[in-house]
Protein backbone atom coordinates (compact mmCIF):
# COMPACT_ATOMS: atom_id res chain seq x y z
CA UNK A 1 0.00 0.00 0.00
CA UNK A 2 3.07 2.42 0.48
CA UNK A 3 3.91 4.53 -2.43
CA UNK A 4 6.09 1.88 -4.66
CA UNK A 5 3.31 -1.48 -3.99
CA UNK A 6 0.25 0.48 -3.55
CA UNK A 7 -2.46 -0.50 -5.96
CA UNK A 8 -4.56 1.58 -8.45
CA UNK A 9 -7.26 2.77 -6.18
CA UNK A 10 -9.70 5.51 -5.45
CA UNK A 11 -10.12 5.81 -1.81
CA UNK A 12 -13.48 7.68 -0.63
CA UNK A 13 -13.41 9.03 3.18
CA UNK A 14 -17.28 9.79 3.95
CA UNK A 15 -18.92 11.10 6.95
CA UNK A 16 -21.29 13.69 7.73
CA UNK A 17 -20.09 16.87 8.44
CA UNK A 18 -17.35 17.59 11.29
CA UNK A 19 -15.76 14.25 11.41
CA UNK A 20 -12.82 15.21 9.83
CA UNK A 21 -12.88 13.82 6.41
CA UNK A 22 -10.82 16.53 4.83
CA UNK A 23 -8.26 16.49 7.40
CA UNK A 24 -8.20 12.58 7.59
CA UNK A 25 -8.30 12.19 3.72
CA UNK A 26 -5.15 15.01 3.24
CA UNK A 27 -2.87 13.04 6.19
CA UNK A 28 -3.97 9.21 4.33
CA UNK A 29 -3.23 10.84 0.37
CA UNK A 30 0.14 12.36 1.93
CA UNK A 31 1.09 9.41 3.49
CA UNK A 32 0.30 7.10 0.32
CA UNK A 33 1.71 9.46 -1.68
CA UNK A 34 -0.90 10.58 -3.69
CA UNK A 35 -3.21 12.73 -4.77
CA UNK A 36 -6.31 14.38 -2.44
CA UNK A 37 -9.54 15.89 -3.64
CA UNK A 38 -11.89 17.74 -1.45
CA UNK A 39 -15.69 17.21 -3.05
CA UNK A 40 -16.43 20.43 -1.34
CA UNK A 41 -14.09 21.80 -3.72
CA UNK A 42 -16.71 20.67 -6.79
CA UNK A 43 -19.92 21.93 -5.60
CA UNK A 44 -21.49 24.58 -7.59
CA UNK A 45 -21.81 28.22 -5.77
CA UNK A 46 -25.51 27.53 -5.72
CA UNK A 47 -25.17 25.09 -3.33
CA UNK A 48 -22.60 26.45 -1.10
CA UNK A 49 -24.95 29.67 -0.53
CA UNK A 50 -28.04 26.75 -0.20
CA UNK A 51 -25.52 25.59 2.58
CA UNK A 52 -24.62 28.44 4.35
CA UNK A 53 -27.95 29.91 4.83
CA UNK A 54 -28.65 26.78 6.69
CA UNK A 55 -30.91 24.94 4.25
CA UNK A 56 -29.58 21.43 3.62
CA UNK A 57 -29.42 20.21 0.07
CA UNK A 58 -32.00 18.23 -1.88
CA UNK A 59 -31.08 15.12 -4.12
CA UNK A 60 -31.83 17.22 -7.11
CA UNK A 61 -29.48 19.67 -5.75
CA UNK A 62 -26.91 17.08 -5.07
CA UNK A 63 -27.21 14.96 -8.70
CA UNK A 64 -24.98 16.99 -10.61
CA UNK A 65 -22.37 17.38 -7.61
CA UNK A 66 -22.47 13.29 -7.62
CA UNK A 67 -22.20 13.30 -11.79
CA UNK A 68 -18.88 15.87 -11.69
CA UNK A 69 -17.50 13.52 -8.15
CA UNK A 70 -17.79 10.37 -10.18
CA UNK A 71 -16.75 11.61 -13.79
CA UNK A 72 -13.62 13.14 -11.79
CA UNK A 73 -12.84 9.41 -10.12
CA UNK A 74 -13.28 7.75 -13.99
CA UNK A 75 -11.14 10.22 -15.11
CA UNK A 76 -7.99 9.50 -12.14
CA UNK A 77 -8.35 5.89 -12.86
CA UNK A 78 -8.47 6.03 -16.51
CA UNK A 79 -5.13 8.12 -16.19
CA UNK A 80 -3.65 5.63 -13.78
CA UNK A 81 -3.78 7.72 -10.77
CA UNK A 82 -4.64 7.13 -7.32
CA UNK A 83 -6.39 9.34 -5.21
CA UNK A 84 -8.38 10.16 -2.17
CA UNK A 85 -11.78 11.73 -1.81
CA UNK A 86 -13.19 13.55 0.92
CA UNK A 87 -16.87 13.51 0.66
CA UNK A 88 -19.67 13.43 3.00
CA UNK A 89 -21.72 10.34 1.09
CA UNK A 90 -24.33 10.08 3.52
CA UNK A 91 -26.32 7.48 1.74
CA UNK A 92 -25.79 4.45 -0.36
CA UNK A 93 -27.32 5.24 -3.49
CA UNK A 94 -25.11 8.34 -3.30
CA UNK A 95 -21.79 6.17 -2.66
CA UNK A 96 -23.51 3.83 -5.64
CA UNK A 97 -23.18 6.78 -8.03
CA UNK A 98 -19.77 7.80 -7.17
CA UNK A 99 -18.37 4.47 -7.80
CA UNK A 100 -20.82 3.45 -10.80
CA UNK A 101 -19.06 0.73 -12.84
CA UNK A 102 -15.66 1.81 -11.24
CA UNK A 103 -14.36 -1.57 -9.65
CA UNK A 104 -10.85 0.27 -7.90
CA UNK A 105 -13.06 2.10 -5.49
CA UNK A 106 -12.68 1.85 -1.74
CA UNK A 107 -15.46 3.74 0.73
CA UNK A 108 -13.57 4.54 4.28
CA UNK A 109 -16.60 5.75 6.74
CA UNK A 110 -15.32 7.71 9.54
CA UNK A 111 -17.78 7.32 12.57
CA UNK A 112 -17.88 9.58 15.49
CA UNK A 113 -20.98 10.40 18.37
CA UNK A 114 -23.13 13.40 17.50
CA UNK A 115 -21.53 15.07 20.77
CA UNK A 116 -18.07 14.71 19.72
CA UNK A 117 -18.82 15.57 15.72
CA UNK A 118 -21.34 18.70 17.13
CA UNK A 119 -18.19 19.87 18.82
CA UNK A 120 -15.30 19.66 16.42
CA UNK A 121 -18.27 22.16 14.25
CA UNK A 122 -18.90 24.61 16.45
CA UNK A 123 -15.00 24.67 17.39
CA UNK A 124 -13.80 25.33 13.12
CA UNK A 125 -13.85 28.52 11.57
CA UNK A 126 -14.27 29.54 7.80
CA UNK A 127 -16.61 26.56 6.54
CA UNK A 128 -19.74 26.75 4.89
CA UNK A 129 -21.61 23.92 6.84
CA UNK A 130 -23.20 26.03 9.99
CA UNK A 131 -23.69 23.75 12.99
CA UNK A 132 -27.41 23.78 12.85
CA UNK A 133 -27.43 21.29 9.78
CA UNK A 134 -25.43 19.01 11.36
CA UNK A 135 -28.44 17.29 13.03
CA UNK A 136 -29.92 16.99 9.48
CA UNK A 137 -26.59 14.90 8.04
CA UNK A 138 -26.63 12.34 10.84
CA UNK A 139 -30.53 12.19 10.05
CA UNK A 140 -29.61 11.21 6.20
CA UNK A 141 -27.03 9.34 7.09
CA UNK A 142 -26.99 5.44 5.96
CA UNK A 143 -24.70 3.61 7.61
CA UNK A 144 -22.89 1.52 5.48
CA UNK A 145 -22.14 -2.37 6.05
CA UNK A 146 -18.88 -3.66 6.37
CA UNK A 147 -19.00 -4.99 3.38
CA UNK A 148 -19.82 -1.66 1.73
CA UNK A 149 -17.19 0.37 3.82
CA UNK A 150 -14.06 0.08 6.03
CA UNK A 151 -15.29 1.66 9.42
CA UNK A 152 -13.03 3.73 11.32
CA UNK A 153 -13.39 5.44 14.80
CA UNK A 154 -12.64 8.62 14.70
CA UNK A 155 -11.55 8.70 18.70
CA UNK A 156 -8.28 9.29 18.33
CA UNK A 157 -5.46 11.36 16.81
CA UNK A 158 -4.93 12.50 12.79
CA UNK A 159 -1.77 9.93 13.06
CA UNK A 160 -3.28 6.83 14.71
CA UNK A 161 -6.72 7.32 12.28
CA UNK A 162 -4.71 6.95 8.98
CA UNK A 163 -2.18 4.20 10.46
CA UNK A 164 -5.19 2.35 11.31
CA UNK A 165 -7.10 3.23 7.75
CA UNK A 166 -3.23 1.63 6.29
CA UNK A 167 -3.77 -1.24 8.02
CA UNK A 168 -6.88 -1.76 7.18
CA UNK A 169 -6.55 -1.40 3.52
CA UNK A 170 -3.44 -3.56 3.67
CA UNK A 171 -5.59 -6.16 5.26
CA UNK A 172 -8.79 -5.83 2.66
CA UNK A 173 -6.61 -6.23 0.01
CA UNK A 174 -4.90 -9.21 1.30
Amino acid sequence: MEKDSRILQAIIVFGVSGCGKSTVGHALAQRLGIQFFDADDFHPPANVAKMQSGTPLTDADRAPWLAALHAHLQQQLTAQQSLVLACSALKQRYRDQLQGKLNAVTFIYLEGTFDLILARVQARQNHFMPANLLQSQFDALEIPTPTQAIHVSIDTTVDKLVDNIINLLKTSVD
